[in-house]
């Protein structure tokens, strides 16, 4: 019943903490960090370590390097070679080198200088990622350049993790032969694994595919990993290796998303075990008397981060982008918890010498999600106020000279392949157009083919204008980024508010705000996709072409309304990504002692509580777009239209509460 106890307390206080800061926008590892730290012998010492969970939170790594291992990609690597090569390996290996040599003039150990330099060395991929996508800088220049180096980090760390143990074990061996052995060893255990997931994994994953078994295919991506870490295990390495190799053989199958998905919930539960642990490891009173010194390693550590980054990136960068690239990455990271926490445990380190260090990188960790978020202003404020308009000046000036020559043209924003297409059509009628990008790869690949794109931030005013706004025909948005959208709305309804716009939307959830902000018309790609293929079918079962497009004519004009929403069924959800497709249908039969019977549809007020009434089937016939006036009879069903919180409430209403007010 101890244990009991135990697993109860470590919920509630993670749920509670947790929740709090989310709400505060804060990461969720320090919530998890803040729990042990509240709940550890430093403090309320409601828990104390035991073996169990130790065991239980080194299997969060674990599981944390089998996602890492799915995500790594050969072609990734190459395609950001020179951020993962260069800028990632030169930032960790010079970090590791700087701060390992302090660590080591501090406590005249190798070993724990090598530990405590790799720890100070990385940043926090969940956060920064996280951030960044959120943000939709993920795939911007300097957010490409922070994955790089992220990624190097993650492979990084997989030698540290091995050497680990070797440094605090007790063998005669010089510390080159342990690790030229772990490195043969790990050569061996990787050939044995190509091998084995070459010949059976694929065959073992269609078998389980053709079960149709969520819990099957769930136990063996469980079965896959843990055995894989059992085997490095054996040979002598870390249990995280052997994730990892399991995590590349299963990466290169054809399940690698549906594995993530589910191997998702383990992680995040396992890791918020393992940053409790970490957590009970602090000692606040020790913190307390040397807090000063906790100020100085965090500023330390994450302004020479920062600065080493920017003098690496600065060499093929703008002072813009490397100077965020620096910001992004100047923060602390959850891989360097898991070198301290393996070196406690392995006995390389003792709690004293540790303290200053995790307290340090808690306290950049907390200070990421400001810095990632203002990372823009802060560029500019530290790269001071002469490199930012020559560099906009510099892209204005090209955009112009490309402009100048046209007139009543055609603004493309965006030119990946919409906007591509887009271009083809225009040039086959003989209709002039200026494209805008800011991939400087396409942008000069575009423009050695003769196509008149140009390297620039629609986001800003000046390169719209430069653009020939004040004289083009249409504007045309075809990027999927919503919030860049609305902003380029409101600069050209600003400028040109007679100006036909077309905007590009991943789904239907976007069109009016879209409109609001003053596109003149919204294409939705799932919609309009349905609607292609609906048209399709229609015409080859025999229905006649005018009426065909004059469906297709009326769902467009009617601004997709009879697509809106489809039935969700059972399919996953992701919280992280609840807002997606939020409004949906759901169908209510009316019993025989449902409430809403013998009322009018309008009587029930579903409208206020934001449910929309699209259809009532009633004896098999189907009556779309009910009358207000209808009275709702025994067995009829209700398709509803809403949010699923509205579409509870109003079957509670429909079936047996009361009236919506």
């Amino acid at each position: 019943m101890e244990g009991l106890h135990s697993i109860l307390i470590l919920l509630a206080a993670s749920v509670v903490v947790v929740a709090v800061f989310r709400r505060l926008s804060l990461p969720p590892i320090i919530g998890y960090l803040v729990v042990g730290v509240a709940i550890g012998p430093s403090a309320l010492g409601l828990i104390e370590e035991t073996a169990g969970t130790h065991l239980l939170a080194e299997f969060g790594v674990v599981f944390l390097l089998f996602t890492i291992g799915l995500e790594f990609s050969f072609p990734q690597l190459h395609a950001m070679r020179w951020a993962v090569g260069v800028l990632g390996s030169l930032q960790v290996t010079l970090s590791l080198l700087v701060f390992g040599a302090i660590a080591a003039w501090l406590t005249g150990d190798i070993g724990v200088a090598l530990v405590l330099g790799g720890a100070l060395a990385l940043s926090s991929t969940a956060i920064v990622t996280k951030q960044l996508t959120e943000q939709l800088e993920i795939h911007t220049r300097h957010g490409r350049r922070a994955v790089g180096v992220l990624l190097f980090q993650d492979l990084a760390v997989v030698p540290l993790l091995i050497a680990i143990p070797i440094l605090a074990g007790s063998s005669d061996n010089s510390l080159a032969s342990e690790l030229g052995l772990a490195l043969l060893k790990g050569i061996a255990v990787f050939s044995v694994m190509v091998w084995v997931g070459r010949k059976a994994l694929r065959p073992v994953f269609h078998e389980v595919a053709g079960a149709r078994s969520n819990e099957l295919f769930t136990l063996t991506v469980l079965l896959i990993a843990i055995a894989a870490a059992w085997a490095t295990h054996l040979a002598g390495l870390s249990l995280a290796l052997g994730a990892f190799l399991a995590g590349i053989m299963l990466g290169e199958t054809e399940y690698r998303h549906q594995i993530d998905a589910d191997i998702r919930p383990f992680r995040d539960v396992l890791l918020g075990f393992f940053f409790i642990t970490v957590g009970m490891v602090i000692d606040l009173p020790a913190l307390m008397t040397g807090a000063h010194w906790v100020l100085l390693i965090a500023v330390g550590m994450m302004v020479f981060k920062g600065l080493l980054i920017y003098g690496i990136a600065r060499t093929v960068d703008g002072p813009l982008d490397a100077t965020r690239t620096a910001v992004i990455l100047a923060n602390g990271g959850e891989f360097g918890f898991a070198l301290i926490a393996l070196s406690l445990s392995a006995g390389l380190m003792d709690t004293a010498t540790s303290q200053y260090v995790l307290a340090a990188v808690v306290i950049s960790m907390i200070a990421a999600p400001l810095l990632i978020r203002h990372n823009a202003q802060l560029s500019e404020w530290l790269g001071g106020a002469p490199t930012n308009p020559i560099d906009h000046a510099s892209a204005a000036s090209d955009v112009t000279q490309l402009a100048n020559p046209l007139d009543h043209h055609v603004i493309i924003c965006g030119y990946g392949r919409t906007g591509q297409n887009i271009a083809r059509l225009l040039d086959e009628e003989g209709i002039g157009f200026v494209a805008l990008d800011l991939d400087p790869q396409r942008v000069q690949e575009a423009r050695s083919a003769g196509e008149p794109v140009s390297y620039g931030d629609v986001e800003r005013r000046e390169i719209l204008q430069a653009a020939g706004l004040d004289r083009a025909r249409m504007l045309v948005l075809s990027f999927d980024d919503p919030q860049l959208t609305i902003k380029v709305l409101e600069h050209t309804r600003t400028e040109r508010p007679d100006l036909p716009v077309l905007a590009r939307a991943r789904d239907d959830r976007w069109i009016e705000r879209f409109q609001e902000a003053g596109a003149t018309a919204v294409v939705p790609e799932v919609l309009e996709a349905s609607l292609m293929l609906a048209s399709h079918v229609l015409a080859l079962l025999g229905v006649p072409m005018a009426r065909v497009y004059r469906y297709v004519r009326d769902v467009r004009g009617d601004r997709y309304r009879l697509l809106r929403g489809y039935f969700h069924g059972a399919e996953r959800i992701d919280m992280e990504k609840s807002d997606r497709f939020r409004e949906q249908l759901h169908a209510v039969t009316l019993s025989g002692s449902a409430r809403a019977i013998g009322e009018r549809i309008a009587e029930l007020d579903l409208e206020k509580r934001g449910v929309r009434v699209t259809a009532v089937r009633r004896g098999g016939i189907r009556g779309p777009q009910p009358d207000p006036d209808t009275v709702l009879r025994e067995g009829d069903v209700l398709v509803l239209y809403g949010t699923p919180e509205a579409l509870e409430h109003a079957e509670h209403t429909l079936l047996g509460g009361g009236k919506a007010a």
